[in-house]
């Protein structure tokens, strides 16, 4: 007995030998800044147009767009999973910490008992109250805490940038549909113009002054137009569809929008970028991850070292119950235990290389993440250069275009042109407007997903 006593204390005299480890790699936020080494400015010039508050939503000027994004927030399926998951994390963090504290059982029972072969049976009745509490003494319960609050923080910025990521969804198809609607009024107006060449060209023909070639070429332009009215008409729907589907609504293509879209709002303000790690949601939780990963491991290394448990039990023992808990009746136990490992075959030594390789993922997530942000948002600082300068040209190219529509109508009429050069500068203008709505559209997409980028004001 006293040769198992020695063993117990020399083992445990090793083991507090080894608590030591627990202090090494600890974390703090100086590591996950070594992780990224962040520029102190952005690589794209962007003095000249980030200059715009943060407060994006409201200075889209639409309230018809608010009040869909805060449908949206409401009733969308993905994000009520996400905030069910962050719920769960949060009720298994507060479960974690529970272990901190003792816990107490009550116990209630009765038995009957007798002889087989005659003789009377008796009762008993029996009422107990059981403690019992693991003192944490090397913080493994602590760190497991830990571990499970950083996973639910973790949990929670997730559930924000979802949230994020809702809200900036809708915006983008909400102008997916807005264009939809004007490149559909576009090719309504192409059919509408190519009719009344039609008109023109075939009282001609009847005249002596064109031929049927003439008219069948103004025939296949109208077949054309009509076709790709009617593609432009089932994008609209399947817009608003997808809207509709964001919104957590039946997907009947019934929802009005209006055909015009928003003003432009200011760009946000670019800030440096190392403010984009503070505030960027999902960089966020990837640092809350490499946090719950360093606590895995300092439970994983507090797990080899002794535990030690407390225990009480108070309780009574009666043949009724009106006397079980009389005094002489009660009786009480207090014990103390020490459980020291001895041999699992390097199970525990091997949590500790798996939770040692897990916090290396979760700092190379961490520095992954952090990169694809900035790469996100030099590219939609750059976009947004780019989107200028060619809304500024294609505007240009427009108007030109709609110039020589009218004198070419003008020289038509009077028998000066060709029908096919009509029909080509016709197309050339309808396509420069179309292009015109497609980069208008991707100007305000481009604002959105660099306020997205920057994780700003919501």
């Amino acid at each position: 007995m006293k040769y198992l006593i020695h063993v117990l204390f020399i083992t445990s005299a090793l083991s507090l030998a080894g608590c030591s480890s627990t202090e090494d790699g600890s974390y703090d936020n100086a590591v996950v800044e070594k992780a990224v080494n962040a520029p102190t400015t952005w690589s794209t010039e962007q003095s000249e147009y980030v200059t715009g508050p943060e407060e994006w939503l409201q200075h889209f000027s639409d309230p018809k767009l608010l009040a869909l994004i805060e449908e949206g927030q409401k009733n969308n399926l993905d994000l009520r999973i996400a905030a069910g998951n962050m719920d769960v994390a949060w009720l298994l963090a507060e479960k974690a910490g529970s272990a901190l504290q003792p816990n107490v059982n009550l116990s209630l029972g009765r038995g009957q008992s007798g002889g087989v072969e005659g003789g009377g049976s008796s009762s008993s009745v029996n009422v107990g109250l059981q403690v019992g509490w693991e003192l944490d003494v090397w913080g493994r319960i602590r760190s497991g805490s830990d571990a499970a609050q950083a996973q639910a923080q973790a949990t929670q910025a997730d559930y924000l940038y979802a949230k994020h990521s809702i809200s900036a969804n809708i915006v983008k198809t909400y102008l997916k549909v807005i264009e939809a609607k004007l490149q559909a009024n576009i090719s309504k107006e192409n059919l509408a113009i190519l009719e009344k060449t039609l008109k023109i060209t075939q009282a001609k023909y009847e005249n002596g002054l064109l031929t049927g070639q003439d008219v069948a070429l103004n025939k296949a332009n109208l077949a054309s137009a009509s076709e790709q009215l009617i593609s432009a008409q089932g994008a609209k729907r399947e817009a608003i569809r997808a809207l509709e589907l964001i919104l957590g609504r039946y997907p009947d293509a019934a929802l009005d929008i209006a055909d015009v879209f928003p003003e432009l709002p200011a760009a946000p303000p670019a800030n440096l970028p190392s403010r984009v790690l503070e505030r960027r949601p999902d960089i966020i939780a990837a640092e809350r991850q490499v946090a719950a990963a360093f606590s895995a491991t300092d439970q994983a290394k507090a797990a080899q070292l002794p535990s030690f448990s407390l225990s009480g039990n108070l309780g009574g023992a009666s043949d009724s119950l009106s006397n079980v808990l009389s005094p002489s009746n009660v009786a009480w136990q207090l014990a103390s235990s020490l459980l020291v490992p001895l041999f699992d075959s390097g199970a525990k030594k091997i949590d500790v290389e798996i939770a040692n390789a897990e916090q290396q993922q979760a700092l190379d997530n961490y520095r992954k993440s952090a990169l694809t942000a900035f790469a996100e948002i030099e590219q939609n600082l750059d976009n947004g250069i780019d989107f200028a300068s060619r809304a500024s040209a294609l505007e240009e190219a427009y108007q030109q275009s709609e110039k020589a529509m009218k004198i070419a109508n003008i020289r038509y009429q009077e028998g000066e042109s060709e029908l096919l050069d009509i029909l080509q500068i016709q197309q050339q203008m309808i396509s420069a407007k179309s292009n015109l709505l497609s980069i208008k559209r991707s100007q305000l997409e481009q604002q959105v997903n660099l306020y997205l980028a920057l994780g700003g004001s919501w």
